[in-house]
């Protein structure tokens, strides 16, 4: 089970976005995370009339390890670290540290 899944928010806490906050569109393989609209880089493309595509300059995300982002906690407004807990009916939840909050429900 994973700390950070596809859907959460995080705050990436080095580099170049640092401090800024986004959604997690992609996981993939070896600890990376696409997060939107962060670690924006900029692709030059060839263009393939066959496909439709137009060529030029394209900017899009690039994955950050997954090392180097942490979940938003909403009700303290803060990047947290992440725990596991199993309930009563013996699902496997996270929480937040620092409040004991479940995060899935």
């Amino acid at each position: 089970m994973n700390r950070i899944r596809k859907g959460d928010t995080v705050v990436v806490m080095v580099g170049k976005d640092r401090g800024r906050q986004g959604t997690v569109l992609r996981m993939l393989s070896g600890n990376r995370v696409v997060v939107e609209g962060l670690n924006l880089v900029k692709r030059h493309t060839k263009p393939n009339p066959q496909a439709g595509l137009q060529g030029g300059i394209v900017e899009r995300e690039a994955p950050l390890d997954l090392s180097n982002v942490q979940i938003y906690n909403p009700t303290t407004q803060r990047p947290d670290r992440v725990g596991f807990r199993s309930l009563e009916d013996g699902r496997k939840v996270r929480f937040f540290k620092s409040n004991k909050e479940v995060i899935d429900i």
